[in-house]
């Protein structure tokens, strides 16, 4: 999965992607095409979802890792373009699968269209009016379910997309909806009301059921993550499970179809490495993580197994260089997990390839991460109160050298054999990896300041 709507890459950058996405044997592209950040696919009735809501709207972001982002140029797919990509997909054999967001991650079609908002009345006639981009919470990101107005504005959407993509699935999201608006309305009140529900889990999955009747009636079948289920969504439904693989062990007792796509394993805008080396990202997710990625784990049936996926969120991800390193070499992992047999893998016997295919990578100019010959750093406190810093690798035949002494360190330098005691003179800890002769990890500089606050921030957990 490759989320277009946060930054937006072009048909050229998405034909290289699947230009090496199929090297690996993936057989499908699920494409994010809307979300908060922007809309990125024309639909030729509703023409402020391109003529506005591509155009980046501004939202106040989560924290450090979401920053408050600005309007910028409207950037979108036209249904030429659209057409172009499938049609590169077949000829690759691969199949594009698109995704609309909704009910919640809505922001950009709201700000198009506020009526399709649950917000006050007077907040949704300020937009109208003067086209004023407001605060994330004045205005939420959810379309509103009572509204008859926003199924047909569904009905609209689906009916376009539905004749470009000729894959089987529409995924309709259905994540992290946010109903704080819901509970305040009079409307959404009426219809708990009128249809006898009594949670706003119900009132969603009023919605979802809604939403999947307009699927079926276009002769698609319908897909959302697996929130859908805790609204009773309709038994044809098929659950994407991302909050590990709970959701899909749920949908499989159901007899929904799955895919497992969990957080775990599978998440490609984690970090790949120690957060000092790192682009800031929400968590980690190492090479031999993703390794361990298992798409029909024990206990579930098999039948109801679709497949597995790989995403990667674009929140952060601003170039298309910057998506080459995040998916590659994990992207090796996660394919090589769904397509070989239960108690075949072996990582010993993996990471020499992912080697050899290094040089390929580097051969065709493409990025890839080499964070799995970089340590990963763990600080803690001895008896005696000194802090010491333990360093772990992923590969079994690296050697790590070090120092304390803002020198760079070669292999004539102390390698690393125990916990190291940071000296209290110390202002870094600089390591760098290499097998015999030959250093292979990038020099990593490590002040003993972000140590120390590590070790605050695990003492402050426990």
């Amino acid at each position: 999965m490759l989320d277009v709507a946060r930054h937006f890459f072009t048909k050229e950058e998405v034909k290289q992607y699947i230009d090496q996405l199929v090297r690996y044997k993936f057989n499908l592209l699920h494409l994010h095409l809307t979300d908060d950040q922007g809309w990125r696919i024309d639909i030729k009735s509703l023409p402020r979802l391109t003529t506005v809501g591509a155009n980046k709207v501004k939202r106040v972001g989560g924290g450090k890792f979401i920053p408050s982002q600005p309007r910028s140029g409207g950037q979108y797919y036209t249904h030429e373009e659209i057409k172009e990509l499938v049609q590169y997909g077949k000829d690759h054999f691969l199949n594009i699968m698109p995704e609309i967001d909704m009910p919640g991650h809505s922001l950009a079609a709201i700000f198009s269209y506020p009526d399709l908002s649950s917000a006050p009345d007077s907040t949704k006639m300020q937009l109208r009016q003067d086209g004023q981009v407001m605060d994330y919470f004045q205005i939420g990101n959810t379309l509103d379910p009572s509204s008859e107005g926003t199924y047909a504005f569904v009905d609209k959407v689906v009916t376009q997309v539905a004749q470009l993509f000729p894959f089987p699935y529409l995924h309709l999201g259905g994540d992290e909806c946010s109903k704080i608006f819901w509970a305040r309305s009079d409307s959404v009140k009426a219809l708990m009301q009128k249809e006898g529900l009594t949670t706003m889990d119900q009132v969603q999955g009023y919605f979802e059921k809604r939403v999947e009747q307009i699927v079926q009636a276009k002769g698609k079948q319908f897909m959302g993550w697996d929130e859908i289920l805790e609204g009773n969504v309709g038994a044809k439904a098929a659950v994407m499970s991302w909050r590990g693989i709970e959701g899909g062990i749920t949908a499989t007792k159901l007899g929904h179809p799955v895919v497992m796509s969990p957080t775990t394993f599978a998440y490609l805008d984690y970090m790949q490495g120690d957060p000092i080396v790192e682009p800031p990202l929400f968590a980690s997710l190492r090479l031999n993580k993703a390794y361990q990625f298992e798409p029909a784990p024990d206990g579930f049936d098999a039948r109801f197994i679709l497949g597995g996926q790989a995403n990667l969120w674009t929140e952060k991800i601003a170039t298309f260089r910057q998506v080459q390193y995040m998916t590659w070499p994990r992207g090796f992992a996660i394919a090589e997990s769904v397509w070989s047999a239960k108690g075949s893998k072996n990582w010993d016997g993996f990471y020499p390839r992912v080697e050899a295919h290094f040089a390929r990578l580097r051969e065709g100019e493409i990025n890839y991460a080499p964070s799995m010959y970089d340590p990963d750093f763990a600080v803690s406190l001895d008896t005696d109160s000194l802090m010491r810093v333990s360093l772990t690798t992923e590969l079994p035949d690296l050697t790590i050298y070090y120092s304390f002494d803002n020198s760079y360190p070669d292999r004539f330098y102390p390698s690393y054999t125990e916990p190291l005691v940071i000296p209290s003179e110390a202002t870094q800890l600089r390591v760098i990896t290499y097998r015999g002769k030959d250093p292979i990890g990038r020099m990593i500089t490590m002040p003993i300041a972000e140590l120390k606050n590590r070790l605050e921030k695990e003492g402050k957990k426990q």
